[in-house]
């Protein structure tokens, strides 16, 4: 078993990130569950290595990171957690979808908020939150550093960077985001994003063509 597990789900192709506690407990980052075999790849995974999950995360709430959040909640009971300026994405996603002409069960609604500063640990893992806004307003990242990785979301890529174009989306605040608050860790961290494959915030620093090192 990986202790970071990843699954690229729905049309988006979106990354849903297991992470294991070495105490069996997991989290589940921007579960994007479209199609029913998704859901029972992502069951029968939990259940291969036993691992119980105990909290549902967002980094942000646009609807290829919250596909799965319906699902996620009649299986293991739990709610999504999000920053709170995340709240108003999560509303706007059924006045939309219908016209992206893709199918929504509807998300529950956070049980828990966020916020910059808190650290969120389960068993030997933790992780520093970072407010990172600019692809959409309640953008955040979860920073281990003690293992040296950041779980980014559509902040930060390979090679690119989240669009911005989208409601509350904001090219000076989106890099505003990376070069104060991703640029500033070590560059082997390695950055693992929504979409795509992992990168490090070195790499990023010397080659990303839309925000390079202030």
């Amino acid at each position: 078993m990986e202790p970071i597990a990843v699954f690229a789900f729905n049309p988006f192709q979106e990354n849903t990130y297991v992470i294991a506690a070495d105490n069996g407990e997991c989290l589940i980052i921007d579960c994007g569950c479209y199609h029913s075999y998704e859901q029972v790849k992502l069951r029968d995974y939990l259940k291969k290595n036993n691992l119980r999950p105990v909290r549902l995360l967002q980094t942000h709430c646009h609807i290829d990171h919250v596909f799965g959040n319906a699902f996620i909640n009649e299986a293991y009971g739990l709610l999504p957690e999000c920053h709170p300026l995340a709240l108003g994405e999560l509303a706007a996603i059924p006045s939309y979808a219908a016209m992206m002409g893709v199918k929504y069960q509807v998300s529950p609604q956070p049980q828990a908020f966020i916020n910059e500063g808190d650290t969120l640990k389960l068993g030997n893992l933790s992780f520093k939150i970072l407010f990172t806004p600019g692809h959409s307003p309640g953008s955040i990242c979860f920073y281990n550093e003690t293992e040296g990785y950041i779980i980014a979301g559509d902040v930060l890529f390979r090679g690119s960077i989240g669009r911005t174009d989208l409601p509350g989306g904001s090219m000076s605040t989106l890099t505003k985001s990376i070069q104060e608050k991703l640029y500033r860790l070590p560059d082997e961290t390695i950055v693992y994003p929504g979409h795509g494959e992992p990168t490090t915030i070195g790499g990023e620093k010397r080659s990303n063509p839309f925000v390079r090192q202030a």
